[in-house]
């Protein structure tokens, strides 16, 4: 009949997110809200503040301050070293083989964490690590005997290194692949040299991608565990091995008090995401 309307045709193709929204709801949504009511009870189900407020005591605060610190500087020389190398890899000339490789790498080694990469590193430069034997050998150096130690926090920092630093490649890569050849030529013919260039026009473009990629890289340090754990066993007290002995532990066991501890990295790695999106659509501007 003319000028019917054709019928609505059903869209399936939202079928398609039924599996994700399933996961997020069962392994993200209901997890969360299940610690959040959990840190507002009391073992016995009532209703409390305690355990919000047992988070203000020394050595709470203190886990929580020890995990910022480790987080801000593996993220600060993760931020910084693979900026160079992604900077190497697309601006420096380097033949394409050599970016592809590094890239292929970067994306096993920032998902390489934990237990292997705890074994790793001691195998290579702990006390009778490969690297620590063959330079003590060779050179007659011993490099704990110089005041290195894997297991401090200076060796937490370089073992968080091996992930942050490709994390970063990977998500920098495409900012510094997004500087367009048009500006750096307007710059020259403007009479700016390369420094200038970078100084007033690459680095303000990059610094949103680049305060973001920080950001990213502490979040994700905030949360490992399993790592540290297996250096150094119950030495460094971050506030995931908090967590594990209030829930999982025989001596400081309170489950909503780790619940409530779980609140507050939820708190402050959800943060450190929502400004990451943030300054990730600023920088997304630029690319348009």
């Amino acid at each position: 009949m003319p000028g019917a309307k054709a019928p609505r045709r059903a869209n399936w193709a939202w079928l398609g997110l039924l599996p994700f929204a399933l996961f997020a709801a069962f392994f993200l949504i209901l997890p969360i809200v299940y610690l959040v009511t959990g840190a507002f009870q009391t073992p016995e189900g009532t209703f409390t503040f305690d355990n919000l407020i047992a988070l203000t005591g020394p050595a709470i605060l203190g886990s929580y301050w020890l995990s910022i610190k480790l987080s801000l500087v593996s993220a600060l020389l993760g931020a910084a070293a693979g900026l160079l190398l992604s900077w190497a890899l697309v601006l420096g000339g380097l033949p394409r083989w050599v970016r592809g490789a590094f890239i292929t790498f970067s994306g096993v080694a920032s998902n390489f964490a934990g237990i292997p990469l705890a074994f790793a590193f001691i195998a290579t430069i702990g006390r009778l690590g490969i690297v620590t034997v063959l330079v003590r050998e060779l050179f007659g150096f011993n490099i704990y005997g110089a005041g290195f130690n894997l297991f401090s926090f200076w060796g937490l920092a370089l073992t968080y290194l091996y992930f942050q630093l490709p994390l970063m490649v990977l998500i920098i890569t495409p900012a510094l692949d997004g500087l367009k050849t048009e500006w750096r030529e307007a710059a020259e013919s403007l009479g700016a040299s390369h420094a200038q260039y970078w100084r007033m026009v690459a680095l303000p473009v990059l610094s949103p991608s680049i305060l973001g990629c920080f950001l990213l890289l502490f979040a994700n340090a905030f949360g490992t565990l399993a790592t540290v754990y297996a250096l150094t066993g119950s030495q460094f007290d971050v506030v995931p091995i908090m967590l594990f002995a209030q829930i999982r532990g025989n001596v400081l066991y309170n489950p909503n008090l780790g619940y409530a501890l779980a609140l507050g990295m939820i708190l402050i790695a959800g943060l450190s995401n929502v400004l990451y999106l943030v300054l990730r659509s600023r920088a997304e501007r630029w690319r348009a």
